[in-house]
C-alpha cells in the first residue's frame, strides 16, 4: 500500500467536502441543533392529557378525583364535552372520560364499594397505561384520607374502559406509525434525488432547452414520485393488517384521500431539497437530516404534548403530525369526520405553502 497516495487522496476528499458551505452545514451545523432539539423535545413521560368530568355539580366525591388528578400535574381538566363522553373521546376533543354513577359517586360510596367508569384513549397504549396508574394511585389514596381504609381495602374503585386498543398492544399503535414514516421515506428519499441526478448525469441543461414550461417540469417531476407513493400505501397496509393484525375501521378512501395529501407534502419537500443540493450526496445526507426532525416531532413515538411549548409550536409546521393523527385515526378510530377534515385540510394548506416554495427554487434552479 502506497501511504503517501493514500494521505493524498484522504487530503483531496476531504478538502472537497469541506470547501462546500452547505456540506459544513450539514456535518457540523445539523447534529448539533438536532441534539439540541432532541434533547428538549423527547420525553415518554404521560403529561398534558386532556380529561373530563360527567358528573353534578353536588358530587364532592367525583370532583376531589377529577381535581386532584389536575393538581397531580399530569392532567388537564377540560368542561366535559356535551353529549355521548364515548364520542367525545373518539373525536379527539378528550383523551380521558370519567363517568360517575346514576345518582352519585358519593351515594354510591355511602351505600358501599363505589365504581367511577374511566373511557381512556388508548391508541396510544403506553400512554394509556401511564394514565390507569396515576388516576388508581390518585383514587387509592383518596380513600385512604377519606375513608381512613387501607388502600388494598377500598371503597372506590375505578372501571376502565379502554377503547380502540382494548389489550393494550403497542404494535396497534406503532404499525400505523411506522406505515406513515415508510411513505415519508420513500416519497421524500426518491424525489429529493430526481433533480441532483440530472445535475450528475449532464442532462439537467437538456431538460432547460427543451421546450416546455416550468409548470411541466415540476409536474414531471412530482407526479411519478406521487403515483410511486400511492402504489406502496397498499403493499404496507397489506402487510399491517395480515401481518400484525391492524385493523382498518375507517373507509378505505379516506385512507387515500390522507395519503394524497400527505405525499404531495412529502414530494414537494423532496423537489425543494434537490433544486438546493448540488449533487446526490447532497440530497441524501439533507433528507436523511431532514427525515429525523420530522419523525421525532410527530407523534409517531414520543407524545407531541410534552414537549416544551416553543418545541410544541414547530409541529404545526409538520406534515407527518397530521398524517400520523389522520392514519391512526382512521385504522383504529374508524375515521372520525371531526378529526378527518381538519387535518386533511392543514396538509393541503402545507402542500400548497410547499410547493409554492418548491416552485420558486426550482424557477431559480432552471434560469
Amino acid at each position: 500500500m502506497n501511504l503517501r497516495l493514500l494521505l493524498a487522496f484522504t487530503k483531496k476528499e476531504l478538502i472537497q467536502t469541506l470547501r462546500d458551505k452547505r456540506m459544513r452545514g450539514l456535518l457540523f451545523v445539523a447534529p448539533v441543533m438536532q441534539m439540541t432539539l432532541f434533547g428538549f423535545a423527547l420525553s415518554s413521560d404521560v403529561r398534558n392529557v386532556n380529561i373530563a368530568l360527567y358528573a353534578a355539580p353536588s358530587d364532592q366525591l367525583s370532583w376531589e378525583v377529577a381535581h386532584r388528578a389536575e393538581s397531580s400535574g399530569f392532567f388537564n381538566l377540560l368542561p366535559a364535552p356535551p353529549g355521548d363522553p364515548f364520542e367525545a373521546v373518539r373525536s379527539g376533543k378528550i383523551d380521558v372520560a370519567l363517568v360517575a354513577p346514576a345518582g352519585g359517586l358519593d351515594k354510591a360510596a355511602g351505600r358501599g364499594p363505589a365504581k367511577l367508569q374511566v373511557l381512556i384513549d388508548a391508541s396510544n397504549s403506553t400512554r394509556a397505561q401511564g394514565v390507569s396508574g396515576y388516576l388508581d394511585n390518585i383514587t387509592r389514596t383518596i380513600v385512604a384520607e377519606r375513608f381512613a381504609a387501607p388502600a388494598d381495602q377500598t371503597r372506590l374503585n375505578l372501571e376502565p374502559r379502554v377503547l380502540y386498543n382494548p389489550s393494550l398492544n403497542t404494535t396497534r399503535f406503532m404499525v400505523p406509525g411506522v406505515l406513515a414514516l415508510l411513505l415519508t421515506l420513500v416519497t421524500l428519499t426518491l424525489t429529493s434525488n430526481s433533480i441532483t441526478r440530472e445535475k450528475e448525469r449532464g442532462t439537467f441543461e437538456m431538460l432547460i432547452s427543451a421546450p416546455v414550461g416550468k409548470g411541466t417540469l415540476i409536474l414531471g417531476k412530482s407526479v411519478p414520485f406521487i403515483i410511486l407513493g400511492l402504489m406502496d400505501l397498499p403493499l404496507v397496509l397489506a402487510v399491517a393488517y395480515f401481518g400484525f393484525n391492524v385493523p382498518l375501521m375507517g373507509h378505505i378512501w379516506q385512507l387515500f384521500v390522507a395519503s394524497s395529501a400527505f405525499i404531495l407534502c412529502t414530494v414537494a419537500l423532496g423537489i425543494l431539497l434537490s433544486s438546493m443540493a448540488q449533487n446526490q450526496q447532497q440530497a441524501m445526507l439533507g433528507s436523511f437530516l431532514l427525515i429525523y426532525p420530522i419523525q421525532m416531532l410527530s407523534g409517531i413515538i414520543y407524545p407531541i404534548e410534552n414537549m416544551p411549548k416553543a418545541l410544541y409550536w414547530t409541529t404545526y409546521f409538520n406534515p407527518l403530525r397530521y398524517f400520523a393523527i389522520l392514519i391512526r385515526n382512521i385504522m383504529l378510530k374508524g375515521g372520525d369526520p371531526g378529526l378527518f377534515w381538519p387535518n386533511v385540510g392543514s396538509l393541503l394548506v402545507l402542500a400548497t405553502f410547499l410547493l409554492s416554495l418548491a416552485w420558486v427554487k426550482f424557477s431559480q434552479t432552471l434560469n
